[in-house]
């Protein structure tokens, strides 16, 4: 077998899955204690919408609770209420807001709902006035024309004298569109909006920054940062060398090896073409499983920028997808390494301590968020305890 990074006490459903997730949470701990002392006098929270990106919420939320973390992000009150219980004292702040319905959510469990629009705010207020007070953060827009009240709406808001004493936010917040690109301009524009806006709210914590953002400096670190990818193993910076720990290995079975003859294709579409005679592992990986099909080879009309495709590795050696990614399978050249190193039962590495995850996205078009928070239910997972 070629696993990377083999669990110990791995369960034996992990030793017959035929794809498996090794989750190393020392790894997850190590990123946000590294995100958290780039953050200067700054404290770092923790973002574990979208169960934890894919690895999970309770191990995640665990882990990182455990590592100091305790402020957490969440993008809706019903991850809020299931993280609850593994964070006891810990703040737990929504990024989308209350919402007529759910307001129960946030008063039972002590969730801190994020103020995005008038609209929001007006039905905060409402509640207040039946429940009393509660605490929430007032996102402000300052450039990137998603969630949040504009620059002048907060400035008017912060200089109403008519604004009702319960309204007292425990945070300001605002989220940079660029800066993952170092040197582009919005990043100070946003900057010098968000200070205008900051300094009206005078004495309340303020937080601008998420993963790239932490690595602009300390201008943009304020009271609170909110690292995500980053504490994922994900590249936050656009051309920088990644700093993080891979947290996620992917791993896939190999479930036969085929011979095939120069001249011969295979996959749909007849999309991989052999200009020699060659060895093709077939594996048990797909696009039901969050290995996206744009990862696939030449031939498929989504992936003319990158016709090359994703690699594996197996037994030291890189290895390159062939054909198209299909629901349940992949093929993978594996004509350059030893005769008989590969057999039916091995493992390849999709992603993870040598195949970069950024590096499989790039080769479909996207994102490692998005392979993360893609990965399907039909994964055994095994964790690294931290």
């Amino acid at each position: 077998m070629a696993i990377s990074q083999h669990p110990p006490f791995a369960s034996p459903a992990f030793e017959a899955a035929s794809n498996r997730l090794t989750i190393d949470l020392g790894a997850l701990a190590d990123n946000w204690r590294r995100m958290d002392k780039l953050s200067g006098k700054a404290r770092a929270a923790a973002v574990l919408k979208a169960n934890a990106y894919g690895i999970g919420v309770k191990p995640a939320a665990e882990t990182l609770y455990a590592a100091g973390a305790r402020d957490f992000f969440v993008a809706d009150a019903e991850e809020g209420a299931a993280l609850r219980p593994l964070v006891p004292d810990g703040r737990i702040y929504i990024l989308a807001g209350m919402w007529p319905g759910n307001e129960p959510l946030f008063f039972d469990n002590g969730l801190v709902p994020i103020i995005n629009s008038e609209e929001q705010l007006a039905f905060f207020m409402s509640a207040l006035s039946e429940r009393g007070d509660h605490p929430c953060v007032l996102h402000v827009d300052t450039g990137m024309n998603r969630l949040g009240l504009g620059a002048d709406e907060a400035l008017a808001l912060a200089g109403d004298p008519a604004r009702p004493a319960s309204f007292s936010p425990i945070l300001v917040m605002s989220h940079l569109a660029c800066a993952d690109d170092p040197t582009h301009p919005l990043n100070r524009r946003q900057l010098e909006s968000f200070r205008t806006v900051t300094a009206a709210f005078d004495g309340i914590e303020s937080s601008l920054a998420n993963s790239a953002g932490v690595h602009l400096g300390p201008d943009f670190h304020f009271d609170l940062t909110r690292p995500g990818i980053a504490t994922y193993g994900g590249e936050a910076v656009n051309g920088m060398v990644n700093p993080m720990k891979p947290v996620v290995t992917a791993e896939a079975r190999i479930l036969q090896i085929r011979r095939v003859r120069t001249g011969e294709t295979a996959s749909y579409g007849a999309s991989a073409q052999f200009a020699r005679d060659s060895r093709v592992a077939i594996v048990a990986i797909g696009y039901a499983d969050g290995y996206h099909r744009s990862v696939s080879g030449g031939g498929v009309t989504l992936r003319q920028a990158t016709p090359s495709g994703a690699f594996g590795f197996l037994h030291g050696q890189k290895i390159p997808h062939l054909g198209r990614v299909t629901m349940d399978l992949s093929l993978f050249d594996v004509t350059d390494l030893p005769e008989n190193a590969a057999r039916p039962g091995d493992y390849i590495e999709l992603f993870g301590n040598t195949i970069a995850i950024d590096d499989v996205a790039r080769a479909g078009g996207t994102i490692g968020y998005e392979m993360l928070t893609s990965l399907g239910a039909r994964y055994e997972r095994a964790y690294i305890e931290a």
